[in-house]
């Protein structure tokens, strides 16, 4: 329902899209998402460095149900899915 595009972004510019992002998707009423943060093989040593820190964020956050890495087809190790809870308020 829709997707948040995190490729090069920092960690803190992450955080701010993330919380942007999430604050719309549930205004308009999205329960499941994607957010791609890419597999690191732009970063200094070839490794994730959005992909801890954005499930560390989204274990933290009320409206966030649950998280889960997406099949290859749909982003695989690159992504993750998100369930938004309907009842949760922005």
């Amino acid at each position: 329902q829709g997707e948040l595009d995190l490729h090069g972004h920092t960690g803190d510019e992450a955080r701010v899209a993330i919380a942007a992002f999430l604050n719309r998707c549930m205004l308009e009423d999205r329960r499941c998402v994607r957010i791609i943060h890419g597999k690191g093989r732009g970063s200094v040593n070839r490794e994730p460095v959005l992909k801890g820190r954005i499930r560390k964020l989204l274990a933290r956050k009320s409206e966030v149900l649950a998280f889960s890495e997406p099949p290859a087809a749909h982003g695989g190790s690159g992504a993750v899915i998100v369930l938004l809870d309907s009842k949760a308020g922005p």
